[in-house]
């Protein structure tokens, strides 16, 4: 699994609250010995991260459900703490690893479950959660965080504390929360008019959009975007005051991939 693919996330504005970036090392049955593969991906998903942002580490061992619970949560926290000296041994500072926890087995029920040896393989593993700090505000004029009484054409709005699944356009509860924030304040200022603007990061240089894994179509920003559309319609905002559009990775801010995950109203007419 690559750096910075989120869990719960990609990032809708620009991030202040803090983030939980997840790598998961995967078991073989009855096992929690690592590969030379494993180790070295576990321990540069560690080091590519920005040092100065990582607050903590926690790392959580799982077994399937086979077996008995006693010996699946040693097994599970075997795996833990495998991983664990490996980071030790690779100069990690131990006193930024908080949890060590084997959670034992994870339950499914067997008889509903469609694919079960391929989900039980998903439950035998280890993950390697890295908490955040937030990242710093920037300051960009004509840039805002929140709908103003008295705009210009041009102006961006970022929304700040909205969050979308990783790979997702589905809109969780927390992003709908905070839209219906700017919902408030759009309808009290009836004269704004907008684009919705969808912006991705960390696609490869020949791709200029990233695939929706909701759609399996290459049109994640675009989706984003749509999704804000509608879901400003349902709360009442006219069609005539709004459009959207999706930009891939085209705009880019200048100041660091995780501020290019965002969708922004720009404002069109005042």
């Amino acid at each position: 699994m690559k750096l910075f693919k989120y869990l719960p996330l990609l990032i809708f504005g620009f991030l202040h609250a803090q983030e939980e970036v997840v790598h998961s090392v995967y078991f073989d049955f009855d096992k929690f010995a690592l590969n030379d593969k494993q180790a070295n991906e576990a321990v540069d998903f560690i080091k590519k991260t920005d040092s100065t942002r990582i607050e903590s580490i926690q790392i959580f061992g799982y077994t399937d459900d086979i077996g008995k619970e006693a010996y699946n949560y040693k097994l599970s926290t075997k795996r833990a703490t495998a991983i664990q000296n490996k980071f030790i041994q690779s100069g990690i500072k131990n006193k930024v690893i908080i949890t060590i926890e084997g959670k034992g087995r994870i339950l499914i029920d067997d008889d509903i479950v469609e694919n079960l040896p391929e989900k039980r393989s998903k439950n035998r593993r280890v993950d390697v959660v890295l908490n955040l700090k937030p990242l710093p505000k920037i300051e960009i004029p004509g840039y805002y965080n929140t709908i103003q009484k008295h705009h210009i054409v041009g102006d961006h709005v970022y929304l700040d504390n909205v969050l979308f699944d990783r790979g997702s356009s589905k809109l969780t509860f927390k992003t709908k929360t905070e839209l219906d924030k700017i919902a408030k304040l759009l309808l009290k200022y009836k004269n704004l008019q907008f684009e919705i603007q969808g912006h991705v990061c960390c696609t490869p240089p020949y791709q200029k959009e990233a695939i929706d894994m909701d759609t399996k179509k290459r049109q994640l920003s675009i989706n984003r975007a749509q999704a804000v559309y509608k879901y400003l319609i349902w709360k009442k905002i006219s069609k005539d005051r709004m459009t959207f559009k999706g930009y891939g990775n085209t705009v880019p801010l200048g100041k660091g991939a995780e501020y290019d995950r965002r969708v922004e109203l720009v404002i069109s007419k005042v």
